[in-house]
């Protein structure tokens, strides 16, 4: 598993944004999360980073996000 640098996380609209190394990757917020879904924008930017850089954490939902997990769907939908 790789750990990486997270720049910055923020939400633009229905998506999740990370930047990596200066790369955005928007990530549909319905299709990755029913919790964050429902959260107002409060719980949605109350989130923490993993120390190791492997994921996110939204303590006031209860609500884990693998880095790895979020690019492999990613990967697996630019797949033909």
């Amino acid at each position: 598993m790789e750990a990486y640098k997270l720049s910055k996380i923020y939400f633009d609209q229905d998506n999740l944004v990370l930047v990596l190394n200066d790369q955005k990757y928007f990530f549909k917020i319905i299709e990755i999360s029913d919790k964050l879904a429902r959260a107002d924008e409060k719980e949605r930017n109350n989130f923490k980073i993993s120390p190791s850089g492997y994921g996110i954490h939204w303590p006031s939902i209860d609500e884990d996000l693998s880095i790895n997990g979020l690019l492999n769907r990613l990967k697996k939908s630019h797949v033909a």
